[in-house]
This record gives structure tokens, C-alpha cells and sequence, in this order.
């Protein structure tokens, strides 16, 4: 019979190629799902993040409680955090009328003092050490906060810098490339680099997202954000099928 510790080890999918792709469909259906919500639907910020807190609520609580790796679970989890953290951040930039700046310095703290706690609590921040309930619980709030940054990153690089969706997703692709080749070709610490590239696929996302949905006015190709999102969850599901999802192994404590 497998021990806790075994049992908790099981519970991520292995980092590759597959989980990248995933990862950042995963983040343009965040950014669709989101504003069909809050801006198709017209239900505003301040109820879309609700729904969609309560929808991560449910989602992360049985992913805490599974006792091994369910892909389709896994990554409804992450689907889950994407959709609130686009509400959750346009609450921040839009409706505390912070802005887009403030909105990401405050959610980048959020994130540092995250990473921060769980290092000076655990020893350790990488995800091949999740071998306890507390250092899973640290995870979730961390893709938390990092899918919410990202997604303040996203808008604030199309909006406020000029350089509109097309060229906020070019930038982005290419700081993934930058993590991509640090990976391959230095010694720079893995687990670094992984939080890198998982904070740089949300506002790739973010920005292929709102190029899709938003009106021919902002910049975007005003694709219906029902079908946008119907699609890309569609290709997300197909995804899960065809590339085989491993657990990922852990290293002890």
C-alpha cells in the first residue's frame, strides 16, 4: 500500500511539452470564459469573480482531496484559477479603478510574499517537493495569485504600453522563448524558471484571449466569446486525450 507522501506525489502532471500547450490554452480560455461572464452575459466584475471563486472553490477543494493524479481534474482546477483570476483582476484594475500598473505591482507583491512564505515555511517553492498537504495548498494560492498577475500583465502590455494584443502576445512568446532557452542551455534554477514560464503563459494567454473576443475597435477580431470559449475548451479536452498525462515525480523532502 502506497504511504501519504506517495499518494500526495502523484497529484501534478509531468512538466512537458503537452503541459506547456495545455497550459496556455488553458489561459485563453481564462480570458474568453471570463469576459463571456462578465461582459456577454453583463453580470460585471464583482459577480463574475464570485461565481467564479465559488467555481474554484469546489474545483481546488477535490483536487486537494483526490488521493492521485486526475488530468481532467488537474486541469479544471487550472481552467478554474485562469476565469477567476481575469475577473479578479479586471476587478482590481477596473472597479478600484486602480488601474493596470497598480493593479499588477499589487498582485506581483501578493505573488512575491506567496512564493516568500511558502519558501520560508517548507524550505522550498519547487513543485517537485509537493509532498505534503501544506506545501499543495501553497501551490494552488500561488497559481492563484500568478494566473491573476498574469492577467493584469496581459492588459496593462496591450493597453497601456500601445503595443496592442498582437504585439503583447509577440513580447510574451518571446520572454517564453528567453525561459525556454535559459532552460536548455544554463544552470539557472529550474524551479525559477518554471514560475517564470508559468507566470509568462497567462498574459500570452490574456492577449491571444482578448485578440480574439474583443471589438474590431480595441484591436481584437470580435469572435463571439461563447464560441471562442466553446472551441478552445474543446481543443483543451482533446488535448488531455491525445498527450498522454503522467504524474510528475517527486523528490523527498
Amino acid at each position: 500500500m502506497r504511504s501519504m507522501r506517495e499518494r500526495a506525489l502523484s497529484k501534478l502532471p509531468e512538466v512537458t511539452l503537452g503541459f506547456w500547450i495545455i497550459k496556455i490554452l488553458a489561459t485563453t480560455l481564462g480570458e474568453t470564459g471570463g469576459d463571456a461572464v462578465t461582459m456577454s452575459m453583463n453580470l460585471g466584475y464583482w459577480i463574475g469573480s464570485a461565481i467564479f471563486a465559488a467555481l474554484f472553490a469546489l474545483a481546488v477543494t477535490a483536487q486537494l482531496r483526490a488521493r492521485r493524479f486526475h488530468p481532467f481534474l488537474f486541469w479544471t482546477v487550472i481552467v478554474a484559477t485562469t476565469t477567476f483570476g481575469t475577473t479578479l483582476a479586471d476587478l482590481f484594475d477596473r472597479s478600484f479603478g486602480i488601474g493596470y500598473a497598480g493593479g499588477a505591482a499589487t498582485l506581483f507583491v501578493l505573488l512575491i510574499s506567496t512564493l516568500a512564505l511558502w519558501h520560508w515555511s517548507l524550505g522550498s517553492v519547487s513543485v517537485e517537493r509537493l509532498t505534503t498537504r501544506k506545501a499543495e495548498v501553497f501551490y494552488w494560492v500561488t497559481v492563484m495569485f500568478s494566473q491573476t498577475l498574469g492577467t493584469a500583465l496581459g492588459d496593462w502590455m496591450a493597453d497601456t504600453t500601445g503595443l496592442g494584443y498582437e504585439g503583447g502576445a509577440i513580447v510574451f512568446a518571446v520572454g517564453l522563448g528567453v525561459v525556454a532557452a535559459a532552460y536548455f542551455h544554463t544552470r539557472v534554477s529550474r524551479t525559477l524558471l518554471f514560475w517564470a514560464a508559468f507566470i509568462l503563459t497567462r498574459p500570452l494567454g490574456a492577449t491571444v484571449g482578448d485578440l480574439l473576443d474583443k471589438p474590431h475597435a480595441h484591436g481584437g477580431l470580435a469572435l463571439s466569446r461563447y464560441t471562442a470559449s466553446a472551441v478552445i475548451a474543446g481543443f483543451i479536452i482533446a488535448c488531455i486525450i491525445f498527450m498522454p498525462q503522467r504524474a510528475e515525480r517527486q523528490k523527498a523532502a
